[in-house]
C-alpha cells in the first residue's frame, strides 16, 4: 500500500495500458474526488510518487444479481428430470424467499470485495428483490437498493444501480407466481425507486433502470419506463437467453425476442442487451447497428446451459460487448474473457477469434473491448486511464513467474490465458486503494458478516 510520505494522489507506471495501447513511463494523477486529472506518457520518474511496473484500467462488471453470490455451488445436484435454466430458477426463487435487507447488504459486500480483488472496479447491479418476504413494499421503497449501495460504498466499488421492472410471469402478461412476489414492480414503482436513489448519485454511483425481460414486462411498460427515465441513464434488459424464451416469444408475438424489441423500442447506445445468446443474422445486425451493448456473462451462461453468443458474427458487424458475472459462479473478469474466447474456439474449431484488423492480440482486444462496452453500459466515466475519468486501476504482480520479464505487449495474453493464479496485486477504485497485496482492506470484517448471513439463510433452505 502507499507509503505515508508519498503523494497519495499519483502513481508512476513503467508500463500502463491506455486507450490506444501500452505506453511507457506514465505518470497518473487524481484528485480527492477520485477523478484522474492527468495521464502523462513519457514522463520522468518523479520522486515522492509510488512506482509500479504494470498498470491496467479496472474492468467493469456490467451484469450482477448480487444476492445470488450466496447461492453459488448449491444448485449443482441433478434433479429427477432434465435440469435447465428453468429448474435452476425455481431453486433461486426458494432461496430469495426469506432473504432480508441486512443479508442482502452482507452478501453484496462479500461479492464486491471479491470482484475488486480479481480486477473489477465497477459493477452494474440488476436489482430485483424490491419487496419484503410477504410481497409488501418496504416503508422506504428503495430499502434493498440502498443496502446494495451501502455495500458498494463500504467495499469501494463503483456502482450503477438498475432497479428492475418485473410485472409478469411470462409472455401474455401472465400473473406472477408465489416465488416472484418479492420482485413485483410496475413502471411507476421503479421510477419512485430511481427518484429515492437520486441523492446518492455522484462519481462512484449512477442510477438507471432495467426492464427484466420481455417475459416479465410488456412492451408498453418498457416504452413507458424508457421514456420517463432521464435521457442519459442506462437501460438494461435480459433478452434471448434461452431457446425456450425464443419459442415462447415467437408463439406470443410472431417474432423472435430481439426483433420484437427492436421493432417497438428505439434501441440506442443507452441500452445493454444482456445475454442475447440466441440471435439470427438479422438480429446480430440490428444490435450492432443500434449502438447498444451486448452484455455477455460466459461463466453463468455456461453454468445455466444457455448456449454460446455469436461473437464472431457480432464483431464482424461492428458490435460492442461487455462482460458480467451475473449469478457469480465466478468473480473474475479473466475467466469471463477466457471463456468468451474459448467458447468461440470450440464452436468454430479455430483459434484467436476475438481480434480485429487493427488489433491481432486476443487478450488486449478482449480487455479493451470489454472496457469500452462496460463503460457505456454503466453510464459512468470509467473504462480507460484518461483525464476526466474515474481513477480506477489495477497493479499486476510483475514479480509473479508468469509475468516476470514479460514484454508489455504480451502481458494481457498472459493475464487472460495463462494459469489460474490471480495476478491482480493492488486495486485503486475511485482514487481509493481498496486492495493491497491481494487482500481487500476490510476482507475479514466483510467475510465475517457474510458468514453470519449464510448461517441465517441456511435455516430456511428447503
Amino acid at each position: 500500500m502507499t507509503d505515508v510520505h508519498m503523494n497519495p494522489g499519483a502513481l508512476f507506471a513503467r508500463h500502463a495500458l491506455l486507450a490506444d495501447g501500452w505506453a511507457a513511463d506514465v505518470l497518473l494523477a487524481w484528485d480527492a474526488d477520485g477523478t484522474l486529472t492527468s495521464v502523462t506518457p513519457g514522463a520522468a520518474a518523479a520522486a515522492g510518487v509510488r512506482h509500479e511496473q504494470l498498470v491496467l484500467p479496472g474492468m467493469i462488471n456490467l451484469h450482477s444479481h448480487a444476492f445470488q453470490r450466496a447461492l453459488g455451488g448449491l444448485t449443482e445436484t441433478a434433479g429427477d428430470s432434465a435440469d435447465s435454466f428453468w429448474t435452476w430458477r425455481d431453486l433461486m426463487y426458494r432461496f430469495a424467499r426469506n432473504i432480508t435487507p441486512a443479508q442482502i447488504e452482507a452478501i453484496a459486500a462479500q461479492l464486491f470485495a471479491e470482484c475488486l480483488r480479481h480486477g473489477y472496479t465497477a459493477l452494474c447491479e440488476f436489482h430485483y428483490v424490491q419487496r419484503g418476504p410477504d410481497g409488501a413494499l418496504y416503508a422506504r421503497p428503495a430499502e434493498t437498493a440502498e443496502r446494495v449501495a451501502a455495500a458498494a460504498r463500504g467495499a469501494g466499488i463503483g456502482l450503477t444501480m438498475l432497479p428492475v421492472l418485473y410485472s409478469h410471469a411470462g409472455f401474455g402478461e401472465q400473473a406472477l407466481g408465489a416465488g416472484q412476489q418479492r420482485f413485483r414492480t410496475d413502471p411507476a414503482q421503479v421510477l419512485r425507486i430511481v427518484e429515492a436513489l437520486e441523492p446518492l448519485r455522484g462519481g462512484q454511483f449512477e442510477v438507471g433502470a432495467a426492464p427484466h425481460s420481455l417475459r416479465a414486462a410488456s412492451i408498453g411498460q418498457i416504452a413507458e419506463l424508457a421514456g420517463a427515465l432521464p435521457a442519459a441513464r442506462p437501460l438494461h434488459i435480459h433478452i434471448a437467453e434461452q431457446q425456450d424464451e425464443v419459442r415462447q416469444c415467437l408463439g406470443a408475438t410472431g417474432m423472435r425476442p430481439l426483433r420484437y424489441l427492436s421493432e417497438h423500442i428505439a434501441l440506442d447506445a443507452r441500452w445493454c442487451l444482456v445475454h442475447a445468446t440466441h440471435l439470427d443474422a438479422d438480429e446480430v445486425e440490428r444490435i450492432a447497428a443500434s449502438g447498444a451493448v451486448a452484455g455477455l456473462c460466459p461463466s453463468t451462461e455456461a453454468n445455466l446451459g444457455d448456449g454460446l453468443f455469436p461473437l464472431a458474427q457480432f464483431l464482424a458487424a461492428g458490435g460492442r460487448f461487455g462482460i458480467g458475472s451475473d449469478s457469480h459462479v465466478s468473480h473474475s473478469p479473466v475467466e469471463e474473457l477466457r471463456w468468451l474466447e474459448y467458447g468461440q474456439r470450440l464452436q468454430h474449431q479455430r483459434r484467436n477469434v476475438a481480434v480485429s484488423a487493427g488489433q491481432r492480440r486476443v487478450g488486449e482486444f478482449l480487455w479493451q473491448g470489454a472496457l469500452q462496452g462496460g463503460a457505456q453500459a454503466s453510464g459512468r466515466k470509467v473504462g480507460a486511464l484518461a483525464a476526466g475519468l474515474r481513477a480506477d486501476l489495477l497493479v499486476l504482480d510483475a514479480d509473479h513467474p508468469s509475468l516476470d520479464g514479460a514484454a508489455a505487449a504480451d502481458v494481457l495474453g498472459i493475464f487472460v490465458f495463462a494459469g489460474n493464479d490471480n495476478l491482480v496485486r493492488d486495486v485503486l477504485a475511485g482514487g481509493r486503494w481498496v486492495v493491497g497485496n491481494g487482500r481487500h482492506i476490510d476482507q475479514d470484517g466483510i467475510a465475517s458478516r457474510y458468514k453470519q448471513a449464510l448461517a441465517e439463510l441456511r435455516e430456511y433452505r428447503s
